[in-house]
This record gives C-alpha cells, structure tokens and sequence, in this order.
C-alpha cells in the first residue's frame, strides 16, 4: 500500500559539492507530489535520493533522514536494493530492455526478486500491470514481441508496468512524458492520476502546467547562484503554489521570469 515520506534536514553531497542543502518536506500517500524549478536545482537529486538511487554515483552520500512510515530509508542496516523494491522508479527516457519480449520486461524484477514473484501467477502479473498501466488492450496480442518495437509513449507505459508489477509502495518519475508527443504525454498524465489510487508518487516535471494539471501538492526548489546547493523554497497545495505562493521567487518561476 501506499507510504507517506517524511524528508528531515536533508543535505546530498557529490563528493566536497554540496548539490541541496536542508530540504523537509512531507508527502503524503496517495497523492501526486511534483518537484519543479530551474534546471540544477536539485530537484531530480532530491528524488533519486528517496530511493537512494544517486548512490550508484561514486561519492554521493547524504545527510538528515528520509523516512518511509517513519522507518529512516538511510539506517546503517538497510540495503538499498531493499528500498529500491518498495519505491520505484520510472526515467525520463523510455528504457525497456531492448532484447527482452513486452511479456519479460513486465517480469523482469519479478525474475530479480524471487521473493517477490512467489505464489505468483507471472501471467497474472502481467496482464493485471499491463492493465494498470493502460496498455493491455493495444499489447496482449503480441506479448512475445520486443518491447523496443513499441512507440515512445507505449515503451514508457511499458516500464511504469515493470515499476508497478513488484508492487511498490511509492512511484518516483523522473519527467516521464519530456520525451514524448502531446497525445503521449496525455496518456501518461491520466495514467498518474489513475495510478495514485494505489500509490504515492512523486513527479518532478519542467512543464508547469503538467504541474498543475497532475499534481496534489507542489514543491518549488531553486538556487541562490550559481555553485550554491539547490534548496527547497516552498511547498503546498498546488492550487495555492499556482495561484497565491509566498516567496517572490516561486511566482516569478511560474510566471517564467526566469528558468
């Protein structure tokens, strides 16, 4: 089931550069959160970091808690790969495993994760993802095939199913629908709100009016120069974001005086 995340005094260094400094925000569960502001903002640090996914760069570490249900994520005895399988991730980019058939690439952490996969009709898996994922119906006559040999907008509804077939409690996307088409990235917008019945997700997006349209609740992050970390100027509802923030520079950003 969906988790609320509770981020205490975060600060995420890639080796002496402090990328953000002193981010608390709370997420609640079965809701749509989206992360916008300038370019180098922090903002896509700040969601790789809630599934500890910007370790994988050499010298990445962080400091203050991210906490799911109150359990802090970053505790010497949890193993990341864990806390990956409870909070998915779905990237800019379209990136099924090309080799692998529309079938496979649902399963494939399934496959990872016996654990997971244990009293499991895999077809079931399949079809109920797909499902959920808004593409059963244009798929389930050509499983067997390539997953690379589908559009841009079914590849990424392709790996939202893969994120969404180990059953996660929260979803992280990384600008799912930059990459895409209009009519794509209106499939992925409605999938969003479909999919926070069941989820907690988090969106970080530099469409503002995707912002608007998706999304629950907005966190604007920005710089104080250049070389200075990313830091979290104001969160809220997102109505309240759009239309009456409090800092000046949120409502330059939305207006588009800058970024």
């Amino acid at each position: 089931m969906a988790k609320r995340i509770d981020i205490e005094d975060l600060d995420i260094y890639y080796g002496d550069f402090k990328a953000v400094e002193g981010v608390n925000l709370a997420i609640e569960p079965k809701s749509v959160t989206a992360f916008i502001g300038p370019s180098g903002c922090g903002k896509s640090t700040v969601l790789r970091s809630i599934n500890r996914l910007h370790e994988v760069i050499p010298g990445a570490y962080t400091e203050g808690k991210v906490l799911l249900e109150g359990d802090d994520i970053y505790a010497p005895d949890v193993d990341p790969v864990n806390i990956r399988g409870l909070i998915g991730m779905v990237f800019q980019r379209p990136n099924p495993f090309p080799t692998m058939s529309i079938y496979d690439n649902v399963v494939a952490g399934l496959k990872l994760d016996k654990s997971k996969a244990k009293g499991k009709s895999l077809d079931e898996v399949v079809e109920k993802s797909l499902r959920g994922a808004n593409l059963w119906e244009e798929v389930k006559d050509r499983l067997a095939k390539p997953g690379a040999g589908l559009s841009g907008g079914q590849q990424q509804r392709l790996c939202i199913a893969r994120a969404i077939a180990v059953e996660p409690q929260v979803l992280l996307m990384d600008e799912p629908a930059s990459a895409l088409d209009p009519i794509s990235t209106l499939a992925i917008e409605d999938l969003v709100h479909e999919l926070k019945r069941n989820y907690t997700i988090v969106i970080v997006t530099h469409n503002m009016q995707q912002a608007a349209r998706v999304s629950d609740t907005t966190a604007f992050f920005n710089l104080a120069g250049i070389g200075q970390p990313g830091k979290l100027v104001e969160s809220g509802p997102t109505e309240t974001i759009f239309t009456s923030p409090k800092e000046r520079a949120t409502e330059d950003y939305i207006s588009g005086r800058f970024g």
